[in-house]
């Protein structure tokens, strides 16, 4: 079994971890401001059929709009929008990028689901907040789904300590999430992370979201919090959703402040994310 000093040294040498998909890397690079810009991405995702596929999957399910027969990448595009399917096609690329044959307590499907609720509670709510400070939604999408990589990269790494982490988590329900990753692999899935996507050079404000949706308080002032607030947020609403992350606390009045929203409207926000997570269950259990 590797051990905290190993997996230290292994995030040394990241390199030797896989690169970022050229797929998610030519999507990342895409503009959508331009007709080729739009024609280049539906040809990429077209490439790739078990991303054609998931994409096609989503825009049939309720989550997102009324339920139809959607059989091509194009429709997909006109019911999610270019935006969107952008996001999930990177995220899905980006996470196959660690999928191992023979998975340990760390499951695939269970951490997409997770990752896929907690992108879509952050969409609903940042509805809620004014749109001057609103992120893009490309990026609330994106950093949803990428938020938690970096039990991905430990998993495919590391899967002995993988393991040993998630038996923990679920044993100890009372214990906090950070302290038990600290004392366990003298780091955190949110520093393991942000190694990784430095390593792909993803966008800045993603990283950041990566290191920080569990301390967005310890962020760098100058920086544009809102993305790690909104995972924050989420996944306090959402705690164990997919996976055991003991993320469960009271939410204060003075978090949804900083997010530009009024208290008033929470218990509104509940219960439209209530019905997303009950979408996300019926979509997950239907793949």
């Amino acid at each position: 079994m590797i051990n905290p000093i190993d997996l230290k040294r292994s995030l040394e040498h990241i390199h030797t971890l896989p690169a970022m998909p050229v797929i998610a890397r030519k999507m990342l690079a895409l503009a959508l401001n331009t007709d080729e810009g739009e024609t280049q991405l539906l040809k990429l995702i077209a490439q790739d059929p078990q991303i054609s596929a998931r994409i096609i999957g989503l825009s049939n399910a309720s989550l997102f709009g009324s339920p139809g027969m959607i059989s091509s990448i194009s429709d997909a595009a006109m019911r999610l929008g270019l935006t969107h399917i952008k996001s999930v096609a990177i995220g899905m690329a980006a996470i196959s990028a660690f999928t191992k044959p023979h998975e340990g307590k760390l499951k695939a499907r269970d951490l997409w689901t997770h990752s896929l609720t907690i992108a879509s509670a952050m969409r609903t709510i940042a509805k809620h907040m004014p749109p001057r400070i609103r992120p893009m939604e490309d990026q609330i999408f994106l950093a949803g789904l990428l938020h938690d990589i970096g039990y991905n990269v430990l998993s495919f790494i590391a899967k002995d300590l993988s393991d040993a982490l998630h038996e923990r988590l679920r044993t100890t329900p009372e214990a906090s999430l950070l302290e038990i990753e600290h004392g366990l692999l003298d780091t955190d899935h949110g520093e393991i992370g942000a190694q990784l996507g430095t390593y792909w050079e993803l966008p800045a404000e993603i990283i950041a979201v990566i290191r920080y949706h569990h301390i967005p308080d310890k962020m760098d002032s100058q920086m544009n919090q809102s993305l790690a607030r909104l995972v924050n947020i989420a996944e306090k609403l959402l705690p164990d959703l997919g996976i055991t992350e003991h993320a469960a606390q009271e939410i204060t009045e003075q978090e949804w402040i900083n997010l530009g929203i009024d208290p008033s409207e929470v218990d509104a926000i509940a219960e439209e994310i209530r019905v997303i997570v009950e979408q996300v269950t019926q979509l997950a259990n239907a793949a």
